[in-house]
């Protein structure tokens, strides 16, 4: 074997094959499946209620309710409003919290290798408190400062977003390219006309799609505030839930996924439009 050959060989050297005792990958894997399996017998799991003939029979019967939603007129009239104000909630919600995180995520990002980052800790201190603490706690206290209805919701949603999408629009701009930006440094452009020209038209297209993904996310979170007052879907889904009533739930649920729906369909046609 000539040397030539022997260093190609190490190069292009293949991976060891799965289960073999070098492969440490593997034994992080079996590692978890034990512990999984472990922590599932410490748990009284009951599977002969689960499994039985009368859990199986109350379930049907509960889906069976649940697939006949209510058509009423009167019911509906009330839906609607419902479904607008969620849909408000969370696309005004997603509009401050994308502001708010872009201002967030311009101190909290370092864009080059010579610049000093004065503020990233603080910031990103600030960023990992907004969005630690849960939108249902965010309403809990807005609140009591704004009352009941979906100004409070609202608030909730931009504060706890804003602290999730100042977070990924910092690591997209720290990953963004260097050429076009350190061409317009050497030049002695600014660093405000740096970002604007250089560096956000590069990472514009991944900071809409963490946008509208949120958004599509603040749908549900909208819904889950309802139950603490703050309005939309989620109070009516709360109601119905409390009362039993499984048509008009389905009804709301219906109401939730076309509103998902809604907005994956405006989340695909923004990125077809901007790749072209």
């Amino acid at each position: 074997m000539t040397p030539g050959t022997s260093a190609a060989n190490e190069r292009f050297r293949l991976p060891p094959p799965l289960f073999d005792a070098r492969c440490r990958a593997c034994w992080w894997v079996a590692g978890l499946i034990v512990l999984t399996v472990l922590s599932f017998w410490t748990l009284d799991l009951q599977w002969g209620k689960f499994l039985s003939l009368d859990a199986a029979r109350k379930m049907g019967r509960f889906l069976g309710e649940l697939l006949a939603p209510e058509t009423r007129a009167a019911f509906l009239n009330k839906l609607l409003p419902a479904t607008l104000e969620t849909l408000a909630m969370s696309a005004l919600g997603t509009l401050l919290a994308a502001m708010l995180g872009l201002a967030l995520a311009l101190p909290a990002s370092r864009t080059h290798a010579q610049d000093r980052a004065r503020w990233r800790g603080l910031t990103r201190l600030v960023l990992n408190a907004l969005r630690s603490i849960p939108e249902l706690v965010w309403a809990a206290l807005l609140l009591i400062m704004a009352g009941l209805g979906p100004f409070a919701g609202t608030l909730a949603l931009a504060l706890h977003t804003s602290g999730v999408l100042g977070r990924l629009f910092a690591e997209a701009i720290e990953n963004a390219p260097e050429g076009p930006a350190f061409a317009l440094r050497v030049r002695g452009v600014g660093e405000g006309r740096v970002l604007l020209y250089a560096t956000l038209p590069q990472v514009l297209p991944q900071l809409m799609s963490y946008t509208l993904y949120r958004w599509e996310n603040n749908i549900r979170a909208a819904a889950v505030l309802g139950v603490v007052g703050a309005g939309g879907l989620g109070q009516m889904l709360a109601f119905h839930m409390g009362l039993f009533q499984m048509g008009e739930t389905s009804s709301v649920l219906i109401a939730m996924m076309a509103l998902v729906a809604l907005v994956d369909a405006a989340s695909y046609l923004a990125r077809r439009l901007m790749s072209r």
